[in-house]
């Protein structure tokens, strides 16, 4: 059977945590990277600046032996980068916005225009994220700093094809991979693999991952179709567990290109996929349904804050609502957008940064989040009060 030399990188826990609802405690996780470490998959995803706890687990895991594939999902910024590289790790996943319609919403220029012409202002903001990530990416791949990088392309479904192209030819000497994300899950099977196809040949097939969302419930085939056409990352989660309507479960993508195609993923047991499978039947663990309630759920602060400003940066359908949870990956965002969108009733800055770390403690005392009508209960018996 032929074997092909795929990076396999996991995002369970932190990718799949952010599921609204959900919540692994410290030894669950220990628990599920000792099981996922013995599938052969090359990386296991965790992100530090989500809370100190998260922080104090990858250090812990790296302690415990896991270095060679405990990875950082770190945000732009050097302080970022500093405290991935202090939890001992070796490799970095760098992440940032490439559509049109996020990088709009996060640039600070961008915000200080009052009227000028479209075309060029988006130019600017194109060129203003060019050149943050790349001072990003020559910094964690210093001497100095001396870490690995992959970037995750946020939203680059939704990005436009030529700069998606520029961006991936000009990171590319700092990079391992540049991720391509579906964040969204708008793409479609066949749309998926003419897009790779075509982005490989411009950029002389350049390495290629793919990280995508299941919102319109074709996330699976949509990534065999990227594998199909030359990429050689994946990243997903186990079960597809994640916000919304979740990721690619891996354990089907991998089964898939087997049983469909007679590919295995060299280094990959297969026998051991099962046992992580099993243990999160045990914890009744499961992603929510496309197109169901629960899959209009959004936890993640940096979601919630883009709906704040554009209610399509994170929301693809227009005759139904998002449902705004709060947990440990929540951001004051999430409390702007209930107080202010939702219930009428604006409160200041200083009580939003209040109410999110108190319910970040919570949450991780509690191992668990909170509907939107838990948190308006607290609200009302004094909770945020002190």
């Amino acid at each position: 059977m032929p074997r092909l030399p795929l990076i396999i990188s996991d995002e369970t826990l932190r990718d799949g945590e952010q599921q609204a609802g959900l919540f692994f405690s410290s030894e669950t996780k220990k628990q599920l990277v000792r099981l996922i470490s013995q599938t052969g998959i090359h990386q296991i995803d965790l992100m530090p600046a989500v809370h100190e706890s998260e922080e104090h687990l990858l250090k812990a895991l790296v302690s415990e032996g896991f270095k060679s594939i405990m990875i950082a999902a770190t945000m732009v910024g050097k302080e970022f980068i500093d405290r991935a590289k202090a939890c001992g790790i070796k490799q970095i996943i760098l992440f940032y916005a490439v559509s049109d319609r996020l990088l709009l919403l996060r640039d600070a220029e961008a915000r200080n225009f009052t009227a000028p012409p479209k075309d060029t202002l988006i130019r600017r903001v194109r060129q203003n994220m060019i050149n943050k990530v790349l001072e990003n990416l020559r910094y964690a791949t210093s001497a100095e700093v001396g870490l690995k990088v992959e970037f995750a392309a946020e939203d680059a479904s939704r990005a436009d094809f030529n700069f998606l192209v520029q961006c991936i030819r000009e990171f590319q000497p700092y990079i391992e991979h540049f991720i391509l994300c579906d964040t969204m899950g708008v793409l479609a099977p066949e749309k998926t693999y003419v897009w790779i196809r075509d982005l490989l040949e411009l950029t002389q097939n350049a390495p290629l991952g793919v990280h995508f969302h299941n919102d319109l419930g074709m996330a699976l085939e949509n990534t065999i179709q990227g594998v199909l056409a030359g990429a050689s990352m994946i990243s997903g989660t186990f079960r597809g567990i994640g916000e919304r309507a979740g990721n690619i479960p891996l354990e089907q993508v991998l089964t898939g290109l087997k049983w469909r195609f007679g590919i295995e993923v060299e280094g990959i047991n297969y026998d051991a996929l099962s046992q992580v499978t099993d243990y999160l039947d045990s914890l009744g663990v499961c992603p929510a349904p496309p197109y169901s309630k629960a899959a209009l759920r959004h936890e993640s602060g940096i979601h919630v804050n883009g709906f704040l400003r554009d209610p399509e940066s994170y929301h693809i359908f227009p005759h139904a609502d998002p449902e705004i949870w709060f947990g440990k990956c929540s951001g004051s965002s999430n409390f702007q957008y209930l107080f202010e969108k939702q219930l009428n009733q604006p409160l200041t800055p200083e009580q939003y940064n209040r109410m999110r770390d108190k319910i970040k403690s919570l949450s991780i005392q509690a191992q668990r989040c909170f509907s939107p009508q838990e948190i308006v209960n607290l609200f009302e018996g004094g909770f945020f009060n002190d």
